[in-house]
């Protein structure tokens, strides 16, 4: 007789075999040695330095996304608010209280990557945790309850003055339905894609955590769009039309040095995303943004890497046009210092973030 494998086991082997689980450094073994050959050819391994000349090392590290943020139109922008970390509650409250910033908010280190220690932030004593973790400078944004959350990779070439989207990713966030029979922990137990956040949603959802959801009740497990915490990153690459392309050349415009990076948003309606209104920038990566539209599901893994690599070369050939316009490549020892510094922050933004 066929012996049935336990369902969390079934799961916990899904994510070994599915490369949208694999760990950042895994799954970006073949783009290391691509990344030497194009250093080959560029005769610099900075050569991505120049992509971006206006941001940090071309936005691979080090960006402060509130600088990047204020270089857009401020309609674009939520209210956002940089706050140094260990800032007394009095100052805390009146800076909230001038930038009109409310409750609830959206919590993230200014410079930071792949959404590490970025909260929802839903009254005072939250804050006041988060900020007394904080290692360093935090932005504090107002949440944005609209319903489209995406990804988009935009990128142009120097010289040029229309730009392409490469890739757009639709976030869809991690929920759970009732039955009437099962707790909330029991369907979120049977996520594949929230079984290893289960501790962290006990503490957060207290004791409904052990109630029955009712038939058809929608709960909400996650409202950070990370694909590590939970949200499914679907390709929208079927989005992307002339008219979308358009909508970036005049968003990017004012902007100066900035040729490649993924903006993360959020939209109203794809109606209203096609006309650039009702849009709230987020954040904005540099050259290490991914084409996050590769962890689709039902992408494959040879399909994937194809996309990767292809974005790399433009990361290339546009870094290669600024350098022949006279950007220089930043010196590898000064890259290797920062890269330094920047991972033993990191380490301490991870350990922050492990306790919440």
């Amino acid at each position: 007789m066929k012996t049935l494998l336990p369902a969390n086991l079934k799961m916990r082997l899904q994510r070994l075999y599915r490369y949208e689980f694999w760990p950042f450094w895994l799954f970006y073994i073949p783009l290391y040695f691509y990344g030497l050959w194009l250093g080959l050819r560029a005769r610099s391994f900075t050569y991505f330095t120049a992509t971006n000349p206006d941001m940090p090392w071309g936005g691979v590290m080090g960006i402060s996304k509130s600088a990047v943020l204020r270089q857009f139109d401020p309609e674009l922008l939520p209210v956002t608010l940089t706050v140094e970390p260990q800032i007394a509650e009095p100052d805390l409250l009146a800076r909230l209280n001038v930038a009109g910033l409310n409750f609830p908010l959206v919590a993230k280190p200014d410079v930071g990557e792949r959404g590490k220690s970025v909260e929802k932030i839903n009254d005072l004593p939250e804050l006041q945790t988060y900020v007394a973790a904080a290692p360093a400078t935090i932005i504090l944004q107002e949440f944005i309850d609209l319903p489209l959350e995406l990804g988009i990779l935009y990128y142009r070439l120097p010289g040029e003055t229309q730009g392409r989207i490469s890739s757009v990713v639709v976030r869809d966030f991690l929920r759970v339905t009732g039955d009437g029979r099962q707790t909330l922990a029991e369907l979120a137990g049977a996520q594949l894609r929230g079984m290893h956040r289960l501790d962290y949603f006990a503490r957060k959802f207290g004791t409904a955590w052990h109630k029955v959801v009712p038939a058809n009740h929608c709960i909400l497990l996650e409202p950070i769009g990370n694909h590590n915490r939970g949200t499914a990153f679907l390709s929208g690459n079927h989005l992307i039309t002339p008219q979308l392309e358009r909508v970036f050349d005049e968003i990017t415009r004012p902007v100066q040095g900035f040729y490649y990076g993924r903006f993360d948003l959020k939209a109203g309606s794809y109606a209203e995303l096609y006309e650039g209104r009702n849009i709230k920038l987020l954040e904005l990566n540099g050259v290490a943004s991914e084409p996050a539209h590769v962890y689709d599901p039902g992408m494959r893994l040879l399909a994937a890497y194809r996309d990767i690599f292809r974005h790399a070369r433009t990361i290339w050939q546009i870094a290669r046009a600024n350098h022949r316009r006279g950007v220089a490549y930043a010196p590898l020892a000064d890259f290797l210092k920062a890269l330094r510094l920047h991972l033993k922050t990191s380490g301490k933004e991870k350990r922050v973030a492990s306790v919440q």
